[in-house]
């Protein structure tokens, strides 16, 4: 009688399940992006393949989007059980959508952030993958170039230019939330749940081993931007103020160069009162002129002091940065329960 098993290919039953793989988990904010989001997807695929011995987890948190995209992204549900859709109730922003898609990665071993419009290349983000095996904490994407325009880029430069002399941590010129962070970088980062949210400065301020990796960014593969300029001013002043207390540093200066200009005209004024009377006209000119100015720049510096009063009731209110509609992870039928997260 033939045997009924080979005992070549017994199982010891003293061995212990076998290791599990390294997992790696990507953060995918989308808002708006039906366009090309299958297209993302396929060369993310494509990319993470090269790596067969790493487990690959897709968080897609939609941000509120106002087009078809979380259809596309429950249709990549369905066809990959790797994806992870997270959707908002409304539109929460960028910053809040990574902060979601952080919250969600509590297991994974490392987590890539990146957007979807396919301006960061795939794979680079496995580039990232071989330096954090190498012991880097944090590898954050260098822009070596960028398919902006003229424009965008002069508003870049003089962004950069301003952070690095006025933010209190050291934050580095020409880099996005293109970045990959090690599991206890994510608990740190985690941590951090201001409403006025500016990941790459909170990533710089909690530390840990940073590197650069240097890269060329591509032009978008379909549809538009979602940062306008109005939204771009927004999320510099917010990088400014919550990593920097330079603007109330400089009112003080100001108030005391003025007020020294005040104390030199006024004795050249009594001068010329008492030496040259003659000469002496009545300056109702200069008066109006000085005075509209000071008022002007007494206007300015409250606004100033009162963007940092402001920030302080947003957080002193302490709500939830985000409310999800749909969560579709673990079993194919998903969780769809609403819930808030602080």
């Amino acid at each position: 009688m033939a045997p009924t098993h080979d005992e070549d290919h017994e199982v010891d039953p003293q061995a212990g399940p076998p290791p599990a793989r390294t997992t790696i988990a990507y953060v995918l904010p989308v808002y708006d992006e039906e366009a090309g989001l299958a297209a993302f997807h396929a060369a993310l695929v494509e990319a993470t393949a090269t790596r067969p011995d790493l487990a690959f987890e897709f968080v897609y948190v939609d941000d509120g989007s106002r087009d078809d995209s979380l259809a596309h992204l429950l249709k990549l549900r369905a066809d990959d059980d790797r994806v992870t859709v997270l959707s908002f109730s409304r539109n929460f922003g960028h910053q809040v959508a990574v902060t979601a898609g952080l919250d969600a990665c509590t297991e994974a071993d490392a987590v890539i952030i990146m957007d979807t419009d396919l301006q960061d290349p795939p794979p680079v983000s496995l580039q990232m993958v071989e330096m954090w095996e190498d012991g880097v904490d944090v590898v954050f994407a260098q822009r070596r170039s960028r398919q902006d325009s003229r424009f965008k880029r002069a508003t870049a430069f003089g962004f950069y230019w301003l952070l690095d002399r006025m933010a209190d941590t050291e934050i580095p010129r020409n880099v996005g939330d293109f970045r990959l962070m090690d599991r206890k970088v994510v608990a740190e980062v985690s941590r951090y749940r201001e409403q006025d949210r500016f990941l790459r400065g909170i990533v710089a301020h909690v530390g840990f081993r940073q590197e650069a990796l240097l890269f060329d960014r591509d032009p978008r593969f379909a549809g538009e931007t979602g940062y306008p300029l109005r939204k771009m001013i927004s999320f510099a002043a917010s990088g400014i103020v919550g990593f920097s207390t330079a603007p109330l540093r400089w009112i003080s200066r100001l108030g005391f160069a003025i007020s020294a200009f005040s104390l030199l005209l006024a004795l050249y004024v009594l001068g010329v009162r008492l030496l040259r009377p003659e000469s002496s006209v009545p300056g109702w000119a200069f008066l109006g002129v000085g005075m509209f100015l000071l008022s002007g720049l007494q206007l300015i510096m409250m606004g100033v002091i009162g963007t940092y009063l402001g920030r302080v009731y947003v957080e002193a209110k302490d709500r939830p940065l985000y409310s999800l509609a749909l969560t579709a992870r673990g079993p194919r039928d998903g969780d769809t329960t609403p819930r808030s997260r602080r």
